[in-house]
C-alpha cells in the first residue's frame, strides 16, 4: 500500500485473467487419453449409475448395483448433470465429458489463492499476483485438476472456505460470508469427508492465534450463516446413515479416515516420504522459495499472513505426513499453503529492496526482512543453471546417445528457454527487467504444461500396465455370461470400458479373458496376445 494515497485496488482483472488462462490449460486435451484406474474410472462408473438412479435412494451412490461407501457423491452428482446434458442414455459417456467439471471447478483455486492472498495482506498486489501465477504454474496442481479424481475440487473448495472466514473480520456481510463458509463445508463433506477435519482445524488455529473472532462483525449471525450452509453436507450424511445405516460409518472410518491412518496400502511403502516426495518432484521452479518463505513467515508470525500460512501448511502436513496408506495425490492440498508463503518472497525477489520494507499489515518499515539474503539473491542464478542444463538435454536428445530423450524435447526447450532467461533477468539491477524473470519462468512453465497436456504423456499412469480398451472391446463383441480375468487384479477401467464388471478370475469353469494360452477351451474371440475363452 503506497504511504499517503487512498488503498491499491484488488487485482480484479488480473486473478481473473490466470484464472481464465487456467480453464484454458485445464480444457486442453483433456479428452484425449482413456481413463485411469483406479480412482478416474471408479468415479466415473459412480457419476453414471447416479445419473441412471440406479441407488436404493435418491442421492446414494452405488457401484455396480452395489452401495459405493468410498466417498460421498458431490462431484459424482455434477459429472451426472454433465452426462445428462452432452450424453445419450444408451451411450457410454466420453472422457472429456467425465473430467469436464473436476477440471474446471479444479482451476478455480488460480484466482481465489490470489484473493486469498489479498485478504492476508491487504494492499500488496503483486503477492497476490504471485500466488495466483504460482498456483498457475506448478505441474501437480494443473495436472491433477484435470483427472476425474476429488482432490482438485477439494483444493478449490477448501480455498473459497479459508477465505470466507476470513471475511468475517471485515465485511459487513458477515451473515453471507457466514454461509459461503458452511456451504464450502459442506461441499468438502460431499467429496473427501475427513479432510475437512484437518482444514477446519488449520483454520481454527489461525483464528485463535490472532484472536480474529474478537472481530468479527455480528458474530451471531455469521455462525447462523454457517450453520445454514452446514445443511446440504450434514443432511446428506443423516439421509445416507438413515437409509444405510451402520453400512454409512463405513465412509468415515472403515474406508475414510480409519482404513488411510491404519492400513499401509498398497504403494505406501515408504510411508511420509511419499508426500515429501511428490512435492519434491513437483515444486519446481518455485521450490527452493520454500524454506527461506517457512523462516521468514515464523519471522512475521505475528502478522496476518504469517499466522495462516504456518498454520495452514503444519496442520496440514501434520495430518497428511503420519497417514499409513500414502498415494501420491494426498499431498495435493499442502500446494495452497505453499503458494501463499512463496509468493511474498517472490515478489521480494521482484521488488527489492523497496518491498522488504512493506509489511503484510502494513506496519512498520523495521520488520523483519527474509533470511540469508544473500543465499536468497544466489537463486536467479539456480534458476539460469537448471535452464541451461536443459537446454543442453534439449540438445543432447537430437543425438545418438540422447535418442530416448525425444519425446520430452518440447518440454525440455521451453522450460529450459523459459528458466535460463527467467533466472538471467532476475539477476538484472532493473526492477523491470526482474519482473520480466518472474513471467518468463512462469510462462515457461505454463507453455510446457501446455505442450504436455497436448501430448499422450501428461497421463503417465497408463504405461504402467496394459491398456484396456482394446480388451474392453474383446468383451463388448462377445457378449454373454459374466466374464473373469485371469491373471491380473480387477480394473476398473476394463470395467468401464467393457460396460461391465469383470472380476478377477479365482479358478472354476468360467468365460474368462487371458493374454496367455487358453488350453482346452472354446475360443470366442482374440486381439493381440488376448484370447476370450469359454472354459466351462
Amino acid at each position: 500500500m503506497r504511504s499517503g494515497s487512498a488503498p491499491d485496488p484488488a487485482p480484479w482483472i488480473a486473478l481473473i485473467g490466470l484464472g481464465f488462462i487456467a480453464a484454458v490449460l485445464a480444457l486442453i486435451g483433456l479428452g484425449d487419453l482413456p481413463l485411469r484406474d483406479f480412482d478416474e474410472a471408479t468415479v466415473a462408473r459412480v457419476a453414471l449409475e447416479v445419473r441412471h438412479g440406479l441407488g436404493e435412494a435418491p442421492l446414494l451412490p452405488t457401484l455396480w448395483g452395489a452401495p459405493y461407501l468410498n466417498k460421498a457423491p458431490g462431484l459424482h452428482s455434477l459429472i451426472a448433470l454433465v452426462i445428462g446434458a452432452t450424453t445419450q442414455p444408451n451411450q457410454l459417456p466420453s472422457e472429456w465429458t467425465i473430467r469436464l467439471a473436476p477440471a474446471l471447478l479444479s482451476c478455480l483455486v488460480v484466482p481465489l489463492g490470489g484473493w486469498l492472498q489479498w485478504t492476508l495482506r491487504p494492499g500488496d498486489r503483486s503477492s497476490a499476483i504471485a500466488t495466483s501465477v504460482i498456483l498457475l504454474s506448478l505441474l501437480p496442481v494443473a495436472r491433477h485438476g484435470r483427472l476425474a479424481m476429488l482432490d482438485g475440487t477439494q483444493l478449490t473448495a477448501m480455498a473459497l472456505l479459508w477465505l470466507a472466514l476470513l471475511q468475517l473480520n471485515q465485511s459487513r456481510w458477515s451473515g453471507l460470508w457466514g454461509v459461503v463458509a458452511g456451504l464450502m463445508a459442506s461441499a468438502m463433506l460431499l467429496l473427501k469427508a475427513p479432510l475437512l477435519v484437518p482444514s477446519a482445524v488449520a483454520a481454527g488455529l489461525a483464528l485463535v492465534w490472532g484472536q480474529e473472532w474478537k472481530a468479527w462483525n455480528n458474530r451471531a449471525t455469521a455462525c447462523t450463516g454457517f450453520m445454514l450452509g452446514l445443511v446440504p453436507g450434514m443432511g446428506w450424511h443423516l439421509w445416507h446413515a438413515h437409509i444405510r445405516g451402520a453400512e454409512a460409518l463405513w465412509l468415515w472410518g472403515g474406508d475414510g479416515a480409519g482404513r488411510v491412518l491404519l492400513d499401509a496400502g498398497e504403494g505406501s511403502d515408504l510411508g511420509w516420504r511419499v508426500p515429501v516426495i511428490e512435492i519434491v518432484e513437483g515444486g519446481w521452479p518455485w521450490l527452493p522459495l520454500v524454506p527461506f518463505a517457512l523462516i521468514w513467515a515464523w519471522r512475521w508470525r505475528q502478522s496476518r499472513w504469517g499466522r495462516w500460512s504456518l498454520a495452514s501448511l503444519l496442520t496440514l502436513a501434520g495430518a497428511i505426513l503420519p497417514l499409513r496408506t500414502q498415494l501420491p495425490w494426498y499431498s495435493h492440498p499442502l500446494w495452497l499453503p505453499i503458494a501463499l508463503l512463496c509468493a511474498p518472497l517472490l515478489v521480494w525477489l521482484v521488488e527489492r529492496p523497496s518491498s522488504s520494507s512493506v509489511s503484510p499489515d502494513s506496519v512498520s518499515p523495521d520488520s523483519p526482512r527474509p533470511p540469508c539474503r544473500w543465499l536468497l539473491l544466489q537463486l536467479p542464478s539456480f534458476w539460469c543453471g537448471l535452464g541451461l542444463l536443459l537446454l543442453l538435454l534439449w540438445l543432447s536428445s537430437f543425438s545418438n546417445i540422447g535418442s530416448s530423450l525425444a519425446p520430452y524435447r518440447g518440454l525440455a526447450a521451453v522450460l529450459g528457454l523459459g528458466w535460463c532467461s527467467g533466472g538471467w533477468w532476475l539477476r538484472s539491477a532493473s526492477p523491470g527487467q526482474r519482473r520480466l524473470g518472474v513471467i518468463s519462468l512462469a510462462c515457461g512453465n505454463v507453455a510446457a504444461l501446455a505442450l504436455l497436456f497436448h501430448s499422450p504423456l501428461w497421463l503417465w499412469e497408463l504405461n504402467e500396465t496394459w491398456p484396456v480398451r482394446p480388451v474392453a472391446a474383446l468383451a463388448r463383441d462377445n457378449s454373454g455370461t459374466e466374464l473373469t480375468l485371469k491373471g491380473y487384479d480387477e480394473r476398473p477401467s476394463l470395467n468401464w470400458y467393457a460396460e461391465q464388471r469383470i472380476p478377477r478370475f479365482k479358478g472354476g469353469r468360467s468365460r474368462r479373458l487371458s493374454d496367455k494360452p487358453q488350453e482346452n477351451c472354446i475360443i470366442e474371440g482374440q486381439t493381440g496376445q488376448w484370447s476370450l475363452a469359454d472354459c466351462r
